[in-house]
Parts: structure tokens; sequence; C-alpha cells
């Protein structure tokens, strides 16, 4: 399926898109007083960067075209039309731009003129139609791609940890194989990395792959809502004592994506990013359940047990069609229920880079924040 999508008659029609996009690009450069000679035939802009940000209005997308803006650099925005989320980008000063990511055409028309493409727009969910999966994910990657080509782009690409598989006993690195895990999230990620590194490949595509573990912070929609939600309403159980927990605060990992986006050794690396500790699912609920007084979970089942529960779920879910997501999928249980590790020496050593905010530092913020939320509005997703 990916050999078909990206190959074949593909890649000769973006050969010939790039050599038209790459030529304007250029000649876009050489305007009076936008370049500095520093070679014989190598001229670089000195204007502010350009940036194209998919996925602008998520959580991610949202803190970074916020750092964007703050560097003073011109930030534009890729998001669906029906976005209400775009206002506010709208109003800081972002040059917002709308469209659906597996519209080629339009995904290439936002992209025309940036510097660097960071591409955060995807799936954020474990269930969802494998369709949608597909579109977003295979197609949109494929369609932004190509866009930063054209446009003579760097790409910067959001990952998960999760392409490397569930791997316990060992310390997870990037050189390490990509491993399915059965379930659409992870696997449909891992078919993305796969659309990237081709283009990087076989049309040198600029582009870097980020690996973020468990992201966390204000603004977030997934992970410490989603928890929050469970432990209010007494419906956090485990199923597996001390599961590990590699938390990656916010503003963390957007140090690293900016650091990224201007430093030539990232071209055609990948990086694990977390705050350089980790904690047990058992600690953060507890946190959680401190910060939003109520007692901490304590119910435990056996893995078989909440794993045979999460198949009945999806079949119900699946045969009733109901819109919701199921109390518990068997990629939660998969994903709550393990003890791996991940290391980002690659990240501190070849980018420099060290976590500016401690764990406890970034748990703090996260809490004063979440005690402030309307709890009838933790479940989004």
């Amino acid at each position: 399926m990916l050999c078909t999508n990206v190959s074949g008659g593909f890649l000769p029609s973006v050969r010939s898109s790039i050599q038209t996009g790459r030529t304007e690009h250029l000649q876009s450069l050489r305007g009076e007083g936008n370049t500095t000679d520093i070679g014989p035939s190598i001229r670089v802009s000195t204007l502010p960067k350009n940036v194209l940000i998919t996925g602008a209005t998520g959580f991610i997308g949202g803190h970074l075209s916020s750092a964007c803006l703050l560097k003073g650099w011109q930030v534009r925005a890729f998001v669906l039309p029906d976005d209400a989320g775009a206002r506010t980008l709208t109003d800081a000063g972002v040059d917002v731009r709308y469209g659906d990511i597996a519209d080629a055409l339009a995904v290439e028309h936002a992209a025309d003129g940036t510097d660097i493409v960071f591409h955060c727009a995807g799936m954020v969910t474990d269930w969802a139609p494998e369709e949608l999966f597909r579109k977003v994910m295979v197609t949109g990657t494929e369609n932004v791609c190509r866009a930063a080509l054209i446009a003579g782009a760097r790409l910067v690409h959001i990952s998960t940890n999760d392409v490397f598989g569930r791997i316990e006993g060992r310390t997870i690195m990037e050189d390490m194989p990509l491993r399915p895990w059965g379930e659409p999230y992870p696997d449909f990620k891992i078919k993305a990395e796969e659309i990237v590194w081709k283009f990087h490949r076989e049309l040198d595509l600029q582009a870097t792959m980020v690996y973020p573990c468990w992201v966390y912070g204000p603004g977030d929609r997934t992970f410490v809502p989603l928890l929050a939600d469970a432990i209010v309403k007494k419906e956090m159980v485990y199923w597996r004592k001390d599961v590990l927990v590699w938390p990656t605060y916010v503003q963390n990992l957007v140090d690293v994506l900016l650091l990224i986006s201007e430093k030539e050794e990232a071209n055609g690396q990948g990086f694990l990013v977390h705050d350089g500790e980790s904690t047990t699912l058992e600690k953060f609920c507890s946190r959680i359940a401190e910060t939003m007084i109520v007692p901490a979970p304590w119910l435990r089942i056996p893995y078989p047990v909440a794993y045979a529960a999460a198949l009945l779920m999806e079949w119900v879910w699946r045969t009733g069609r109901f819109k919701s997501r199921p109390l518990l999928t068997t990629y939660a249980v998969k994903n709550l229920g393990s003890r791996f590790s991940y290391s980002i020496d690659k990240a501190e050593s070849l980018l420099n880079w060290k976590p500016k905010t401690t764990h406890s530092e970034g748990m703090n913020t996260t809490m004063r924040w979440l005690k402030d939320l309307d709890t009838s509005t933790l479940k989004q997703k």
C-alpha cells in the first residue's frame, strides 16, 4: 500500500513540480537585500524565517505558533475551513490558510514561499475509521512532503515514540527499526514516517523526524484531561503495576522543534524527546487526583481481563456504530500497561539540547492550569 501511494507515476510528477518550484523559490530569494553570499554558488536568505504549521490550532501546533511569533518569524497556519481555533491565530498575527490536508493543491499553495514546514497535523486519537487515518496520515503526509519539496522548505515531522514498538528490557533509541502495534494510531504513524524518508532518500527532501513521548502541558486535550476525567469519575483502573511514563512538557518539545529547524546537522535525523526522566502511572495519576481534590485511583484488575474488556467494548461500539470513543480500547490497554524506556542522548549530543523545564516544574504549571478547567469539558476525545 505504501509503495503504491508514493512510487510509480507519483514520483515522476513530483520531480517535475519540484524542479519548477525550486527554480521559482530561488528566483524569489534573489531579490535585492534578501540574500547573503557565503560562497561562489551558495546564497542564503537573511530575512526572518517563513514557516508553515499544519495542525496549528492543536495542542502542540498552538504552542509552536506562539514560539515562532516570539522569534519574529512569519507564521502561516494551515487549518480546516470550519476550525474554530483559527480566529485566535488570526488575532495573534498568524497568516491563516484554509484547506484540507488531503487536498494536494491547497497544501502546495499554503507552503509556497516558506522556509520551514512543521507538520503537526494528524489523528491524535486511537478511535476513528481507518479511512480517516489513511486520509490524514498517509495522503496528508504525501501532500505535505510534496509541498515542502516544491517550496524548497525543510520539513520537521511530528511522529511518536510509539513507532518503535512495544519493547521492554532494553532502552529504545532512534536507530532501532519501526515495529507495528496492530493499532491504527501507531501503525499509521509508521506509514507516514516511511513516506517522509522515501521523499528524503529519493528526492532530497530536507526532513527531520521528532518522536515525542507523553506530551503534556497547558492546552493539552488528550493525555492529562482524559486521565483527569477518568479519575474524577472514578473510572480509572490499573492493570499493571509500575507502568512507566516518560512525560514531555510541551515547551521542551517546542524548544527541540525550533532548534531542529535551524540546525543543518538535524537533516535526515530523528530525535526522541522527553523531560529527561520517567515516573510511574500511579504517581502521575496521584498528582492529578491531588489537584482535582479527589481520591487517588487504587483499583487493579489483571491485564488479560482489561484487554478482553477492551476487545468487547470495541466490538460493541463498532456493531452499534457509536460515534463516541469506547471507555477502554486495546491501544489504551497496551499503552498504559507497559514499561518502556527511551533515551534522549542523541538530541543532547547532536543538538546540544537539554530540557529547560524539569518534569516537576512542568507538572506544577500543568496542574495549575488543570485546576481551573471545567470538569465537564475534560473529555473532548
